[in-house]
């Protein structure tokens, strides 16, 4: 089953929109993140998490490791979602170029992993029978200021997909969003510990171009509360410890998304990270 490029249409053009048309990943041109939403197929009852978790680390080892234009992936499963069924599929890219290039890699690395045609049909038949048909594509560019990990955790962690939607303030501009934005990221989030990584991602192609969405990881639940609830206010405080500019640069950074946001918190699979 491929899952790096679902459809090749000219979304190129959608990079140069929004604040954060490029500088991404530290000075380089934005990456493009591809995010999958399928779906667990519940009537499966003859399968398992553990024959799941199989098929897809063959499939990891024998393809997404192997294909040198998928520079990142991670699957997360549901843990607080609306869905239960919910399975997230998360592949980076340098490049478009590289989106298109690694779809074609996929199909050579297939071919290659199960040479007899019986086997691979076998093979993706029984990995098909653990979804359902349906699935959505969201792909989104890179924005500035990613925390990553120290090292990558070698038992599961919680995510927390974090979606809001941009606006624009009258008198706004992108240089001072950029530098707010960066004034935060340094003072709060990289000084964080209990923050583990932070993926913060822009519309590129999907449902609604107001999108922006960072994936934050935590160590658990408990910890994701208490960043919320402690320790990201100690660190604002610190950092504007008087009261009348915090409120200023909150209500002048705040004014750049709309008031809504939603969070979905998922586990990650560690055997399935590149």
């Amino acid at each position: 089953m491929k899952r790096t490029n679902l459809f090749k249409i000219a979304a190129a053009l959608f990079m140069l929109n929004g604040w954060y048309s490029a500088n991404a990943q530290n000075g380089q041109d934005p990456w493009i993140v591809e995010v999958t939403q399928a779906h667990f197929n519940m009537k499966n009852e003859n399968g398992s998490y553990k024959e799941w978790k199989e098929l897809e680390k063959e499939f990891h080892d024998k393809v997404i490791m192997k294909n040198e234009f998928i520079q990142g992936a991670e699957v997360l499963r549901h843990l607080y979602t609306p869905d239960n069924s919910e399975v997230l599929f998360v592949t980076a890219f340098k490049s478009w170029g590289d989106v298109e290039k690694a779809d074609d890699r996929t199909t050579e690395l297939i071919k290659a992993a199960w040479p007899d045609t019986s086997a691979r049909r076998a093979f993706f038949t029984k990995q098909r029978a653990y979804y359902t048909n349906i699935h959505s594509d969201e792909l989104y560019s890179t924005m500035d200021n990613p925390k990553f990990f120290k090292s990558y955790p070698d038992s599961n962690v919680v995510f927390v997909k974090r979606t809001t939607h941009t606006s624009w303030p009258e008198g706004g501009s992108r240089k001072e969003i950029m530098a707010m934005d960066k004034e935060y990221n340094e003072n709060v989030t990289q000084k964080n510990d209990e923050i583990l990584a932070s993926y913060p991602l822009r519309h590129l192609y999907g449902s609604d171009s107001r999108d922006m969405v960072d994936f934050i990881a935590f160590k658990d639940v408990n910890t994701m509360e208490n960043v919320s609830n402690v320790s990201n206010r100690k660190l604002i405080m610190a950092h504007w410890p008087d009261k009348t500019k915090r409120q200023e640069f909150f209500k002048k950074y705040n004014s750049y998304s709309e008031p809504w946001h939603g969070d979905a918190v998922y586990m990650n699979v560690v055997e399935l990270h590149k």
